[in-house]
């Protein structure tokens, strides 16, 4: 068993992590302990400064796995505050790798580095190019951070690289800005868009974080359950009929509501609505060896059950 150093440990997937390995051969870094087990040792670790440097030095850890990234920004974080986790964050934990010496890195990345276009093809497949758009803070943090780990892979070969693109998280008691929109009384839709979803079993994804940083393959791999489901798939699902809108309606009202407040979302987030990336885990199963135990609607089904829905 290798010693493995944990980004981001007090997380949903974190926890799960270090509570699967060898407590003797893991220790769990981030901002505080949380809901980590006390006899999983903990360090604090700020990945936006020189903290992965002086602790990944001290500790000489066989494997780092990343996970430390801002997926739902609290209230008051700003653009700023995000990119130095996720984009400076991610650059600081893999100089320091390549610094002392790690031998792999293990990070969870996202479907939303594709980005939300119309030539997306279905299903993406991780040779497609990474777009995110600078538009969505997460998709163009996410993009960058890809493009790091890519010079990397040509500039320092040593280092093996295990890279997750990972689809919507679905678990029980998972809520989030996605899951606000399955509570809604209405499903919202775009006119002449299927907007499909792809959904990962928190257990699932779990397992194959566990599996990349100890006998898995070196990679890029998409993570999603088989399938997808369209926004008429979910409505069936949860008895809620569906509101599909013109785009540009949508898109003047989200320009009006958003600057007054009355709306959370600007008029870009149409697009996160309307070209959805949906993930081909054909590479997972056939190149990483890993089976999501539940398909994408088997993952709906289970959250949808446990929200009482």
């Amino acid at each position: 068993m290798s010693r493995i150093l944990v980004t981001g440990g007090a997380g949903m997937v974190g926890r799960a992590l270090a509570e699967a390995l060898p407590r003797d051969d893991v220790v769990a870094t981030d901002l505080a302990r949380g809901a980590l087990p006390e006899d999983v040792r903990f360090r604090r670790m700020d990945v936006t400064g020189a903290d992965p440097d002086t602790v990944i030095g001290e500790e000489s850890p066989d494997v780092v796995v990343h996970l430390a990234s801002i997926v739902t920004p609290p209230p008051g974080m700003t653009r700023a505050q995000a990119y130095a986790v996720d984009v400076t964050g991610t650059r600081n934990v893999l100089e320091a790798c390549i610094r002392h010496g790690v031998r792999r890195l293990v990070v969870t990345s996202s479907g939303a580095a594709y980005g939300y276009h119309p030539d997306n093809p279905v299903p993406l497949t991780e040779d497609a190019p990474c777009r995110g758009n600078p538009e969505f803070a997460y998709a163009d943090h996410k993009r960058q951070m890809e493009e790091i780990l890519a010079e990397a892979r040509v500039r320092h070969p040593a280092l093996e690289q295990v890279v997750l693109r990972v689809g919507t998280v679905l678990g029980a008691g998972v809520e989030n800005q996605i899951t606000a929109l399955f509570h809604r009384p209405r499903l919202l839709a775009i006119r002449g868009a299927d907007s499909p979803f792809v959904f990962i079993w928190t257990r699932d994804l779990a397992r194959i974080v566990e599996q990349a940083a100890t006998v898995g393959p070196a990679g890029i791999y998409n993570v999603a359950g088989d399938g997808w489901l369209s926004v008429e798939d979910l409505a069936e699902k949860l008895g809620k009929p569906v509101l599909r809108l013109p785009a540009w309606v949508l898109k003047t009202a989200l320009a009006v509501g958003h600057p007054l407040g009355l709306i959370q979302y600007g008029p870009e987030q149409v697009r996160f609505l309307q070209f959805r990336p949906v993930l081909d885990n054909d590479r997972l199963k056939r190149d990483f060896g890993y089976t999501p135990e539940l398909t994408s609607a088997e993952v709906f089904d289970l959250w949808q059950r446990e929200a009482g829905l």
